[in-house]
């Protein structure tokens, strides 16, 4: 789609103006005024204009907007696709050359057809969604809430799961409205800004507790086959907020419940932890290996606040997770633990960056990856930053990575940027195969290779499942990396 500018072809007046568009239909993107001046400034002006969009990018843009509802969203909905559609006018499609995809490859995704999902399926009695489940959940089928296949929680007074389209409470969206459009992400997240068809809204009220655990199962069922390129898009959100001493549990699950199909999950969590509140999350992803699957997930956290995420990752063709932490509040604890398995000719990527700006900030930070293909690749890109008045912060930040396979690739960038003088900071980094000397250990015992192989293979991750904080969840995780480790453990000779 090329980038269209209308100049009048008469002489502008002093309170006339010009309309500069940057797509072809006037009336669905967006609009510009641009006050007269000098024939040579505004003839600069325009193409400066049209030099910072993105011909590509417009096009995802509009076509998702095309799909969206014709009903009027809540406020704080309709703000966010605003700043999204803003945003986009100035953001370019991601390449090698930038610094944050270096490594990462989205051509994938670039090459295909991009189709939104315009509806939820029509009947769920095909879907293959197991209602087998230990928790109160909530099921988001290619980016819409499904209530008939969801298991709604017994919440407290006060406290709301749902959409925002079904929230009655004006104090609550208020407060919802708050926090739109307060962080920047990059392309992905205003992409997920204009496309998403409703936002789910988890709200937990001052000094609530939310005893039981909650489950969102995100479900991707439309889908191309590799030869059609079609690449259909979703584009699920959800804020959780989580006022003053509250505290709740979330494990978000992404599947994909059809063979191996093509699909785009375009996903954004948004987490705000108000003073002396907890939030536990569990993030587990097992798309497609022919998927993307891109999420955002961006925290804030207030005084004496907890957050800690598990995370496993072994889906997607290409799966990139990009993970922003800011403590905006002293005596704040983050804790995070990341696995991912890279089993096939797929990409496994984390960029993760935790901010410290105030006293006593305590930050764990723990990453580990198998590649086990000769074609995979993992990257890891990790900051922790601590500022000027983040005095007596402790910050600590490991990433190992096992290679299995002599061309299997991994990259890692761990950065720590330390302005405070009062500190106690760490990082480190290793890359490498099984260590000879515990291979040495097995066999001098007499466990074959193989068979010790197979043992040290398995408990590499073991450091970060055991931390998922639910029993039926690590089993569940351990079978499934078993069965994708497998080929790789048996291929040894």
């Amino acid at each position: 789609m090329a980038t269209s500018i209308f100049t009048p072809n008469y002489p502008l007046k002093p309170s006339s103006s010009i309309c500069v568009n940057t797509s072809p239909n006037p009336s669905k993107f967006a609009t510009y005024i641009i006050k007269p001046r000098p024939r040579t400034t505004r003839i600069n002006v325009l193409a400066a204009i049209a030099s910072l969009s993105d011909p590509f990018v417009l096009q995802i843009a509009e076509t998702l907007e095309d799909s969206l509802s014709s009903a009027s969203p809540p406020l704080p909905l309709q703000k966010l696709r605003e700043a999204s559609s803003q945003s986009l006018l100035s953001t370019p499609w991601p390449s090698r050359k930038d610094e944050p995809f270096r490594f990462t490859d989205t051509s994938f995704i670039k090459l295909s057809h991009i189709q939104p999902i315009q509806f939820p399926p029509q009947s769920t009695n095909f879907l293959g969604v197991s209602t087998d489940t230990h928790l109160p959940n909530l099921v988001i089928v290619d980016g819409f809430l499904i209530d008939s296949l969801s298991q709604f929680p017994q919440l407290p007074n006060g406290a709301f799961v749902g959409t925002l389209s079904n929230l009655n409470s004006e104090a609550i969206m208020n407060r919802v409205s708050e926090f739109m459009s307060n962080f920047e992400g990059d392309l992905f997240w205003s992409l997920n800004g204009v496309g998403t068809p409703d936002l789910v809204l988890v709200y937990v009220p001052e000094g609530c507790r939310v005893e039981s655990p909650l489950h969102l199962r995100y479900c991707s069922v439309s889908g191309g086959d590799s030869e059609s390129k079609n690449l259909p898009i979703s584009n699920p959100r959800v804020l959780v907020v989580v006022e003053k001493g509250g505290e709740i549990d979330i494990v978000e699950e992404y599947v994909g419940v059809e063979g191996e199909k093509c699909y785009w999950a375009n996903s954004v969590t948004e987490v705000v932890i108000g003073e002396g509140g907890k939030v536990s999350h569990s993030y587990l992803q097992s798309q497609s290996m022919n998927a993307a699957h891109i999420k955002w997930t961006s925290v804030r956290q207030e005084s004496a606040s907890t957050y800690e995420l598990v995370e496993v990752s072994t889906g997607g063709k290409l799966s990139r997770h990009n993970l922003h932490v800011q403590q905006v509040g002293p005596d704040t604890v983050t804790e995070l633990s990341t696995f991912h398995l890279s089993s096939s000719d797929q990409t496994q990527d984390l960029h993760s960056k935790l901010v410290l700006d105030h006293p006593r900030g305590v930050s764990r930070q723990l990453h580990k990856c198998i590649v086990a293909h000769s074609l995979g690749q993992a990257v890891f890109d990790g900051n922790v930053k601590v500022n000027r008045y983040a005095q007596q912060t402790d910050a600590g930040q490991l990433t190992r990575s096992l290679l299995l396979e002599p061309r299997a690739t991994v990259n890692v960038k761990p950065n720590l940027q330390i302005i405070a003088n009062d500190v106690k900071c760490s990082h480190g980094a290793a890359i490498s195969d099984l260590e000879e000397n515990q291979l040495f250990y097995f066999q001098a015992r007499g466990v074959d290779l193989a068979t010790a192989r197979r043992a040290l293979i398995f408990s590499f991750g073991s450091e970060v499942i055991e931390r998922l904080p639910h029993s039926f969840l690590r089993k569940k995780v351990e079978n499934h990396i078993k069965q994708l480790l497998d080929p790789a453990v048996k291929g040894f000779k």
